[in-house]
């Protein structure tokens, strides 16, 4: 007799759960102005708790507050100012050498009107004035849209920083220890899982910087050191940021080669350092700390980049990174991690058994 009744509970009980996440999906997604601010504070928080904790050791809170803003600053905007250096540079020399560009841009269009595609009608049509003034007022409002996000993310970080001893003690003296525990080592996991994601992130990032520009070199590409610099840069956005700091030298070197052949040589060699740095590489080096299912990886990039744009292009995996590790603490929910987790190492002990 107590079967129905276990199993309508347990169909109502995941019925709900379904809805509330249904409903906090929402509200993430309509409140990204709120929320996307909040991940990334947290997510530098995570990051540089460790200076934090050892300047708070013989600083007060504040002055060791200050230090810590000044340096994520200083390297926030060193990141910023390598990139816009190297878009710079190669922006300048497009814009220099624009003649060569209207000429392929001319034959390409030949080309295809010489095969039945109309180009330059549907170009007609949809890049007109009206176009140019509604793209502008869309860049100013992303301009306005970027800035408030980060004074908001600042806020977050600054309040973050102050209280996380606070928030800790509160945690730690909760009734309920099951849950205290699930929290704090939860947490405690996600900032390990965070670092280590940045610290692989960055050695790939130069590691990727390097063969692009010595590949540039070698092939004779102009701006070598500058596709490496942006190389470095897009390498922290997944999937998204190799393609184009692929893409970007490919347009270039259609103005510079003389023929398609090196210009779909130079796109393909490109994508295979992508490829073998990203697909190869990086998971030797990252361990079982941040095994995910490809599967995941790109499930979580697409869906968080549908939510929040391009940030979530940046902050799905560690979001997802964050989830795993707080299912992991529970007996009720590890069932999660084991299943969308990547595969483990076997122990060769074991295995042999």
């Amino acid at each position: 007799m107590n079967r129905p009744t276990n199993g309508i509970g347990w169909g109502m009980n995941t019925g709900i759960a379904i809805i509330a996440a249904v409903v906090l999906l929402a509200a993430v997604s309509q409140a990204s102005a709120v929320f996307a601010p909040l991940a990334l504070a947290l997510f530098i928080i995570a990051l540089v708790w460790p200076l934090q904790s050892r300047l708070q050791a013989f600083l007060p809170k504040l002055p060791a507050l200050a230090i810590t803003l000044v340096i994520t600053l200083a390297v926030a905007l060193g990141f910023a100012s390598l990139a816009a250096w190297g878009f710079g540079r190669v922006g300048h020399s497009v814009l220099a050498d624009v003649a060569r560009y209207e000429a392929i841009y001319a034959y390409a269009m030949a080309w295809l009107d010489s095969h039945g595609i109309d180009i330059a009608g549907l170009w007609a049509e949809h890049f007109n004035v009206g176009w140019i003034v509604s793209t502008a007022q869309y860049l100013t409002g992303r301009v306005n849209t970027t800035l408030t996000f980060w004074l908001i993310a600042m806020v977050y970080l600054m309040l973050g920083l102050l209280e996380v001893d606070d928030i800790r003690r509160k945690i730690a003296s909760l009734e309920n220890r099951q849950m205290a525990r699930v929290l704090l080592d939860g947490s405690a996991l996600t900032a390990a899982r965070f670092r280590k994601y940045m610290l692989v992130r960055t050695q790939m990032s130069l590691l990727t910087g390097l063969f692009v520009g010595a590949f540039a070199w070698a092939t004779g590409l102009q701006f070598a050191i500058e596709w490496g610099v942006i190389a470095f840069s897009l390498n922290y956005i997944p999937f998204i940021g190799p393609f184009v700091a692929t893409l970007f030298p490919t347009l270039l070197a259609m103005a510079q080669f003389d023929s398609w052949q090196e210009v779909v040589t130079l796109f393909v060699c490109l994508n295979i350092i992508q490829f073998a740095i990203g697909s190869y590489i990086e998971p030797r080096i990252s361990g079982n700390i941040l095994s995910i299912s490809p599967t995941v990886v790109l499930f979580a990039i697409l869906f968080w980049t549908f939510l929040w744009g391009l940030f979530g292009t940046f902050i799905g995996v560690p979001i997802t990174l964050a989830m795993l590790s707080f299912c992991r603490q529970h007996p009720s929910s590890r069932w999660i991690a084991d299943l969308l987790e990547g595969p483990k190492k076997l122990n060769p002990a074991k295995s042999s058994n």
